[in-house]
């Protein structure tokens, strides 16, 4: 039983000795060219730090002809960077004859990109789809444009550059004024490269990760006739407006009339009121000795002429209607 403890304890102390002092990692340094000391690899496990990440990029770095220091490495992977990720792009750089430091990778990679797929589009260009973009011609016709733009990184630029959206954005827009400031859609349909001249002209790269290569229009289609339906929805403002007014003179005329009416009404009442005392002013004066008979007769003959004369005035349909 004291022999098995002992054996255990042995492979316990063995397997702490061994993760604690990677003799295996060392060796492989060793035997692969890369110097590298013990204890900078027992170091590493108190900085926690794995050593076997450190030691085989180091080593792929020095086959690949690059020297690289341990210290630099255990920075960036200590500040959250991706230390493989930084080598593979240093190795793709070098042998693509590109001029990419240890300080630049290192730095674009802690910024948040791919340090590594930069330098691949750097080497090889990637195409852009462009979403469809509408515009519309001085003749009114919209158009719906579709591009390809074709972008190369540009390492200077990755650090606080502009990314993808910047570029479709600005391309979007330099479509949008090139075809605006055609007279005719037929004359951008007759020659569509004239876009994607006026768009390169642009520097639409200026601040951007990305240096454009070119911009080929895919396809352009004929949308709506925006002028027309402008026009149309303006003559219909026109004729409702025009209708507002007219239903407000012909309101005004009817309050006019309705006015005019009471008015009228309020006179007549008013003259038979009138009528009504003329009687009670004539009993007042034959009392008070102001009218005497001969004159309330004379009165009555000049009211019998008067109506005589009015009716022989008026014409003889007026009179049968009367009858």
């Amino acid at each position: 039983m004291e022999i098995f403890i002992l054996v255990a304890v042995c492979i316990i102390v063995l397997i702490l000795f061994l993760w604690l002092f990677p003799i295996g990692i060392w060796f492989q340094a060793l035997v692969s060219g890369t110097h590298t000391s013990l204890i900078q690899l027992v170091f590493m496990r108190f900085r926690k730090v794995p050593p076997h990440l450190i030691v085989n990029n180091m080593i792929a770095a020095t086959k690949a002809g690059l020297k690289l220091s341990q210290n630099e490495l255990e920075a960036h992977y200590l500040a959250g960077g991706r230390v493989g990720s930084v080598v593979n792009a240093l190795i793709s750089a070098d042998k693509a004859n590109m001029n990419l430091d240890f300080k630049t990778a290192t730095a674009i990679d802690l910024a948040g990109r791919d340090v590594l797929e930069a330098v691949k589009t750097s080497v090889n260009p990637k195409v852009i789809d462009t979403p469809p973009v509408a515009a519309v011609a001085k003749d009114g016709i919209q158009l719906i444009a579709k591009a390809r733009v074709t972008v190369r990184t540009n390492i200077k630029q990755l650090v606080g550059g502009a990314g993808e959206e910047t570029i479709l954005a600005r391309v979007g827009e330099g479509i949008v004024t090139s075809i605006g400031s055609a007279i005719s859609h037929k004359h951008v349909l007759e020659n569509p490269d004239s876009i994607s001249k006026l768009v390169l002209t642009k520097g639409l790269d200026s601040g951007t990760a990305f240096e454009i290569l070119s911009i080929d229009i895919a396809d352009i289609d004929v949308g709506k006739n925006i002028g027309a339906q402008l026009q149309m929805d303006q003559a219909n403002a026109d004729k409702n407006i025009a209708q507002a007014r007219a239903e407000e003179r012909r309101a005004m005329a009817v309050a006019n009339e309705q006015e005019m009416k009471a008015k009228a009404q309020e006179a007549r009442a008013k003259v038979i009121e009138a009528e009504a005392e003329v009687p009670l002013a004539m009993a007042e004066a034959f009392r008070n000795g102001n009218l005497g008979i001969m004159d309330y007769y004379k009165m009555k003959n000049i009211q019998a002429d008067t109506e005589m004369r009015e009716s022989i005035s008026k014409p003889a349909s007026t009179q049968q209607t009367k009858k």
